[in-house]
């Protein structure tokens, strides 16, 4: 099981006063989150503009940083479509990294993902599968990639508890009807957030804290930052 830190996703500056934006802001919030039990981190990386980047310069910054100051930790960039907006420029920037990342997710609902897969393969960057509804996983399934990912990324958007969970439920069974017997790693976002957390808890499975998903801590405070939400998922 592994507490993963997402440190900061795609959320604007001013959603929390801790929000780490630069290289050194999340390379030192990745150290604190690892000394509060993460094992492994998952980081977007922005341009000085402030805007997620995949450019090679970029990444490489930011990747690097983290390196430096998390010797020997998993960590792991975003692929979003949504960050470069033009899937050309998208695999020419994964093309131009140097500091690679250990992984990079992909969300198997966008067109591109099976090229950004491959491309990432093809550099030795472990494919972390994003799952955020059955069809995600049907297309996994489809597409033939499941037994060449890292793991199986199951994010669910979902703000209904009963609803959320049984999507959930839903992509494990088209998984396990696949027998893709790949490492798992579920999280909620916002509202259940910690509900998916004491579920992993429960059936050993890994998941992911942090200002990413969510900036509330179980009893409803607002966590100062993102070593106090994973200092709080780890059992």
């Amino acid at each position: 099981m592994i507490i993963q830190a997402c440190l900061n996703g795609a959320r604007q500056a001013e959603y929390h006063p801790a929000l780490p934006l630069t290289p050194d802001a999340i390379a030192h919030d990745a150290a604190a989150c690892v000394a509060a039990g993460a094992g492994e981190l998952h980081i977007h990386p922005r341009g000085q503009d402030g805007r997620e980047s995949l450019a090679p310069d970029v990444i490489d910054a930011a990747v690097l940083a983290v390196r430096r100051a998390c010797p020997g930790t998993f960590v792991g960039v975003s692929t979003g479509a949504w960050i470069e907006r033009d899937f050309d420029r998208t695999l020419a920037c994964i093309a131009g990294w140097r500091e690679l990342p250990d992984y990079a997710s992909i969300n198997f609902s966008e067109p591109g993902a099976p090229a950004v897969a491959e491309r990432l393969l093809r550099m030795g960057i472990g494919v972390e599968a994003g799952l955020a509804t059955v069809a995600d996983a049907e297309r996994l399934v489809s597409l033939g990639l499941g037994r060449r990912a890292l793991r199986m990324l199951v994010e669910i958007a979902e703000q209904d508890e009963i609803e959320a969970l049984s999507v959930a439920a839903g992509i494990r069974a088209v998984l396990a009807r696949a027998d893709l017997r790949r490492p798992l790693l579920l999280h909620g976002f916002d509202v259940t957030v910690w509900r998916f957390v004491e579920f992993c808890a429960k059936e050993r499975l890994s998941t992911r804290i942090g200002l990413e998903d969510g900036c509330l801590l179980p009893d409803g405070t607002i966590a100062p930052g993102n070593a106090a939400l994973v200092g709080a998922a780890v059992p």
